[in-house]
């Protein structure tokens, strides 16, 4: 047997493994479910190297075709590339603003359909909290591209689905970090929507939130390590920043992306920001240097994160 027999042979019992810990687990699960090495592959994402994870999750589809998980990682790896390539300054801020539709969207939206096809058949068999955790993200998925585009009546769409099943998932299991922070993110954003979107929600019957309540739940869900701890934390941090002008707040949750993830220059870039807003001139330089020597295999964003890295330095002069 070569070595590309052995890895798949190795690969094909592990996921054996995998499943049979999640058909053993109870019901009620506080987070969803994922083989070890998928812990790696999401490192990877947030260390900087979305198309590492990407390798895995292919495999991992191979694999297990009806398991939303493959699907799951992959567009979340996808989702970060295309949210790097779309960021620039505005008002101060780095932000991935808005863009018009680009040829990958088709596969990350298919991808985000894959997730929630998948985990739907699944909850035909048994209505589970983790089941409908994968429902929602994959809602949610859909939401930030639509967000991305400016299709507000799509991402309204998308989010009152998304919604929908993470509060079914908590009636399931009240421990759920993962939907607790999509419903911190719904809460929040819902809140903080210019007049004229409050407008479009009033219009289209959308369930109102606080900004208060979904800051606690996004930091529930950043401190209980749950699939998307990182995304919530990156995310409170960025609308702290953005919308309540809470920059020391924002640094400190935003800090430990950079402990943890040093080469990723997107966190890098945040930090810099912030510590430009509050007049750190001389840290702010350093996060943006930082940023600048990190290794981006992507092009498309190697080639945005050194345009704005250096955007930031001349104007810290």
């Amino acid at each position: 047997m070569n070595s590309i027999r052995i890895e798949h042979f190795g690969f094909l019992v592990l996921t054996v493994l995998f499943l049979a810990t999640l058909l053993a687990s109870p019901v009620r699960a506080r987070n969803i479910s994922f083989p070890p090495e998928a812990v790696q592959a999401m490192d990877k994402i947030y260390a900087g190297d979305p198309d590492a994870a990407i390798t895995f999750a292919h495999a991992f589809e191979r694999a297990q075709p009806d398991h939303p998980f493959g699907y799951l990682l992959e567009d979340q790896a996808r989702w970060w590339k295309m949210y790097c390539a779309a960021c620039e300054i505005k008002s101060g801020m780095v932000e991935a603003w808005k863009r018009n539709k680009e040829p990958e969207d088709d596969v990350y939206l298919m991808l985000a359909d894959k997730v929630i096809d998948t985990a739907e058949a699944q909850l035909v068999k048994s209505d589970t909290a983790e089941m409908r955790v994968y429902v929602g993200i994959g809602w949610n998925l859909k939401a930030r591209v639509y967000l991305l585009r400016g299709e507000n009546r799509n991402v309204a769409r998308a989010s009152i689905a998304s919604r929908a099943e993470m509060l079914r998932a908590l009636e399931l299991d009240p421990q759920m970090s993962d939907a607790t922070t999509i419903l911190g993110i719904y809460n929040y954003y819902v809140d903080a929507l210019s007049p004229f979107v409050k407008l479009l929600r009033i219009f289209m019957g959308i369930p109102g939130g606080d900004k208060a309540t979904g800051v606690k739940q996004m930091e529930i869900g950043m401190n209980r390590g749950g699939f998307l701890a990182v995304d919530a934390r990156f995310i409170l941090a960025r609308v702290l920043r953005q919308y309540d002008e809470k920059y020391e707040q924002a640094l400190s949750d935003a800090e430990p992306l950079v402990a943890r993830y040093p080469h990723n220059p997107l966190f890098s870039l945040l930090l810099g920001n912030l510590n430009a807003e509050l007049g750190r001139n001389a840290k702010a330089s350093e996060y943006f240097h930082s940023a600048l020597q990190s290794q981006v295999p992507d092009s498309a964003c190697g080639t945005r994160i050194r345009n704005i890295a250096n955007a930031f330095l001349v104007s810290l002069h």
